[in-house]
């Protein structure tokens, strides 16, 4: 027996970051969710798998007109026509009260109650799955503790949306404790809502697939869905198969010893090109952030948008169309590291000092927090700075992201000016 669990789809959620980006490819980013789903179909026909679990956050919220519906039906009509069911939760994202326009599905599809748990059964595999879906978006019990008891002598299987006992990045709906889940007796735990990959048990096997396709900066590296294959009511492998038609990558580059921007260019070049061939022939987004201490990195700050540009540009003639640099950030204090700077006796470590507290205070952060979601809600939905899964503008890394660049901002302007050793 073989069946496919999956989770975080997120249909027509944009992607964030590239939409600004000159010759980035709108229709494939705009696009691109559903053409991880697509990817996700075509594998269940061609691995003849037995059944399909969505486990939640098929949609990314209501949706703007019906075709978001409609080419889910599309897609589960073309699993019915290869005798494939289907058996979904609805999480977070597409809870009864956040989707206000339904369309009735094909046959093959069974949504779990949001009412309640309950069980669906395939009496010719001896398999029961168990599961209940999202009423409302915040779900703060444990659905988990209400779940039937395994049918004896079949795979049982409990399908749950559920932030565990908390993950970073994510709400912790629907919250439960990994013994809770090991000790309910099922044989497989088909988890959704975390969009990073885990294999947190086996035997019981617990799992987080990831979602399908990484829509942001924080979502990295490879992403898709967990093939399981099942023989005489045990695990035998639980395979993590690709279905991402374009993936992001977090790239440092150490530019400690560069003087100009010019030899800054000529160490990216094979950086860029190493990252791309290890991509499996996909595009991909990256987000550069230069480390290490170099005087260029003054020249860097004091030309910003003409950096960006030619990374870009550099990007470009390395690899065409297939990779684009999201944005260029965190870059460290010239000539130093930050600590080095601090603990001058002059006037630059009394300044790098000072801007160190500020940075500190919380009450600074808390007024910094709320002015950059005043900016990020004026902004278009896909310019947005990426953020987790429920969307923190106050987010800490986000918080001391822009600390830092104001601080290497202020360094390098007055290190420009400072004598070469």
């Amino acid at each position: 027996m073989k069946f496919i669990h999956c989770a975080d789809i997120h249909l027509d959620s944009p992607l964030v970051g590239l939409s600004a980006q000159d010759g980035a490819p709108v229709d494939l980013l705009r696009g691109a969710t559903r053409r991880a789903f697509e990817s996700l179909i075509a594998l269940a026909e061609t691995e003849a798998v037995d059944f399909v679990v969505i486990a939640g956050d098929l949609y990314d919220g209501d949706w703007r007109d019906f075709t978001t519906g409609l080419f889910f039906v599309q897609q589960m009509a073309r699993l019915k026509r290869a005798a494939i069911p289907v058996f979904v939760v609805w999480g977070n994202h597409d809870a009864e009260n956040r989707i206000t326009r339904r369309l009735p599905l094909p046959d093959n599809v069974t949504v779990f109650d949001p009412a309640r748990a309950g069980t669906a059964t395939l009496p010719m595999l001896q398999v029961a799955l168990h599961g209940q879906s999202f009423g409302q978006r915040d779900v703060t019990t444990n659905l988990a503790a209400a779940y039937p008891p395994p049918r004896r002598g079949w795979f049982n299987i409990g399908v749950l949306h559920t932030g565990l006992d908390g993950r970073e990045g994510h709400a912790n709906y629907a919250p439960c404790d990994l013994a809770e889940l090991v000790g309910h007796g099922y044989d497989y735990w088909a988890l959704g809502h975390i969009h990073r990959r885990e294999v947190l048990h086996e035997f019981p096997h617990i799992v987080f697939p990831g979602n399908i396709q990484g829509r942001h900066i924080r979502e990295t590296g490879v992403k898709g869905c967990s093939l399981v294959m099942v023989e005489d009511g045990k695990v035998v492998a639980v395979e993590h198969r690709a279905t991402d038609v374009l993936r992001w990558a977090a790239i440092d580059l150490d530019i400690s010893g560069c003087d100009t921007l010019d030899a800054v260019l000529r160490r990216l070049r094979p950086v860029l090109t190493s990252a791309l061939d290890q991509n499996e022939g996909r595009p991909l987004a990256a987000r550069l952030t230069l480390r290490g201490p170099s005087r260029a990195q003054a020249a860097v700050l004091n030309a910003r948008d003409g950096f960006l540009a030619a990374v870009q540009a550099t990007a470009l003639d390395c690899a065409g169309d297939q990779l684009w640099i999201e944005k260029v950030e965190r870059i460290a204090a010239p000539g130093s590291d930050t600590a080095d700077l601090a603990a001058r006796p002059d006037g630059l470590g009394a300044l790098v000092r000072a801007m160190a507290e500020i940075g500190a205070d919380p009450g600074f952060r808390a007024d910094l927090a709320a002015e950059l979601a005043e900016i990020s809600s004026r902004l278009p939905r896909d310019s947005h700075a990426a953020t987790p899964d429920d969307g923190n503008a106050g987010d800490a890394d986000a918080i001391d992201a822009v600390i830092a660049e104001a601080m290497a901002m202020v360094m390098g302007r007055l290190m420009d000016h400072e004598p070469t050793p």
